[in-house]
């Protein structure tokens, strides 16, 4: 096996209009557009927290800006036989309290993924396939499973690695700093939550350091006032730029924009499970007596009735693409059978009359507004485009750190949401949100519609033991093909992520959608 060397230098590419220039000495300031909801590295699978988790934490194997996996922790991976993967761990790393990483801390970080309590969606979809962690001596490790597992070393690149010092430690005791020991490039020095996190650099790091010794990052939610703290010079940097302000600021000649297409994909989850769902009303705003979605053909209509290009040509200002599927095509694991599903109301209509709604009925559409690039006002025009074929739609928007919540104790019968694939392929993303929910194998951690379909189940559970690269790429995309085919989630539209930065500074954008203080740069 082939396996990239971790690299540390200049990036290249994907900025725009970049300026040379001094940066501020050896502090930075990040405006952040989304809430971070916890320190702790095991408590919550959340594109947020695992951004920030990457300063302080490191991973066994670890993804460029193209997902490619690298080393970490770990220098090589090999699988033995068709039960056993070697993991070689690198010498002479240390963590920010003085101790030395050894295969303990990884043993211990694996337990506590299993143990960490509450979580609104768990890392246990990356570990469970390891049925023991047996350690061969302080940087050896042979990890045991079931049978063929070739996803094992992108597994490793989605959960971090802790001291076994902090392997019992509640959630709080990350939040409060006391448990945040890693062996990342920066180490926590304060936490104010929903407002700031402050970083100091690791002067022991085992890689190249960082050139910010200190980061601060800001929790700036509105869009506008973000873009304000950049113009302003109090922040050097923001994520998420307003899709409507690109423009603008790439005009701006103390400004450089970066930009990359994501991996995340926009959709609707939608109630499965439920007999009666709490959001459906005749037209007279009476509940009714059974769930519509359990109906393929009104799952079908509201697919139908969402104008994806609208979307991405009026609300995304053409800065998005439009998705039929988990993952856009380039990515490993999708299908070339599911092309965005087309603006037919008329389709629609029929469909919803064939149910058994030829008047349509009303329902109330929840999402954030304050988590997705423009996601209030995607939801409102959804609801919009529903109207059009009779479905009278109410749209509720809220700030993240209540929705996340909300939406993970099945409080909303139709929901939007974003998702990330961990892993640069479609395996991710199948097992997260639409594969059979279990708390036990750690499938559908993300499935907050509980949908549930065994032909699925099965096709992916195959694709999963298939070390045939080939032949799992097939398996994956036949699986995507029965999700979205059932409308298990409703696809809209890939985000692509934009970030401004301070004229003489450089950043190469991510796939997954990190914004990373030691990947920005002064320019040379």
């Amino acid at each position: 096996m082939t396996i990239a060397k971790r690299t540390v230098g200049v990036a290249l590419g994907a900025a725009l209009g970049l300026a040379a220039g001094p940066a501020a000495a050896q502090d930075l300031a990040v405006a952040l557009g989304a809430s971070v909801t916890s320190l702790d590295p095991h408590f919550h699978a959340l594109a947020p927290n695992n951004s920030i988790a990457q300063h302080v934490f490191n991973n066994l194997v670890e993804q460029d800006e193209n997902q490619k996996l690298i080393q970490g922790l770990a220098v090589s991976w090999s699988a033995r036989g068709d039960d056993k993967w070697i993991i070689k761990l690198r010498p002479g790393v240390k963590f920010t309290d003085g101790s030395d990483f050894t295969a303990e801390d990884v043993v211990a970080s694996i337990k506590r993924i299993a143990w960490v309590p509450n979580s609104p969606s768990a890392f246990t979809i990356y570990t469970k396939a390891i049925k023991e962690a047996v350690i061969v001596d302080p940087l050896t490790l042979e990890l045991r499973t079931d049978g063929p597992y070739p996803l094992m070393p992108n597994d490793l690149s989605n959960f971090f690695i802790i001291s076994k010092k902090s392997v019992e430690a509640p959630t709080e005791d990350f939040n409060r700093l006391t448990a945040a020991i890693g062996t990342g490039p920066y180490k926590y020095s304060d936490y104010a939550r929903g407002d700031r996190i402050v970083l100091e650099r690791n002067e022991g790091y085992w890689d190249t350091k960082p050139e910010w010794k200190k980061v601060t990052f800001r929790l700036i939610t509105n869009p506008a006032a973000r873009v304000a703290a950049l113009l302003a010079g109090d922040v050097q940097m923001i994520e998420a730029v307003p899709t409507a302000d690109i423009e603008k600021l790439k005009r701006n000649p103390n400004l450089s924009l970066a930009q990359a297409a994501s991996n995340r994909l926009i959709y609707l989850h939608m109630d499965h499970q439920r007999d009666t769902t709490p959001f459906f009303t005749d037209k007279a705003g009476k509940p009714l007596a059974k769930n519509p979605l359990k109906d393929l053909r009104v799952r079908q209509a509201l697919s139908k009735a969402i104008n994806r290009d609208g979307i991405v040509e009026r609300v995304m200002e053409g800065v998005s693409v439009p998705a039929g599927q988990l993952l856009a095509e380039s990515f490993f694991g999708t299908s070339k059978n599911l092309p965005p599903e087309k603006y037919d109301p008329d389709g629609a209509k029929k469909l919803l009359a064939d149910a058994g709604y030829p008047n349509g009925f009303g329902v109330t559409l929840h999402g954030p507004n304050d988590r997705y690039i423009n996601d209030g006002r995607v939801i409102q025009t959804v609801a919009q485009m529903w109207s059009r074929i009779g479905v009278d739609a109410k749209v509720e928007a809220m700030p993240w750190a209540t929705y996340a919540a909300k939406a993970t104790n099945q409080e909303f019968s139709i929901f939007l949401v974003g998702w990330g694939s961990g892993t640069g392929e479609t395996s991710s993303t199948l097992r997260s949100l639409l594969a059979t929910f279990n708390r036990e194998t750690g499938m559908g951690q993300a499935n907050r519609g509980r949908y549930s379909n065994p032909e699925l189940d099965k096709v992916l559970a195959e694709a999963l033991r298939t070390v045939n690269s080939a032949k799992r790429g097939e398996l994956l995309a036949q699986a995507s093909e029965i999700g979205i085919r059932d409308v298990g989630v409703i696809p809209l539209h890939y985000e692509v992520s934009t970030w401004g930065l301070k004229k003489g500074l450089t950043y190469v954008g991510r796939a997954g959608q990190e914004t990373l203080a030691m990947e920005v740069r002064t320019a040379k």
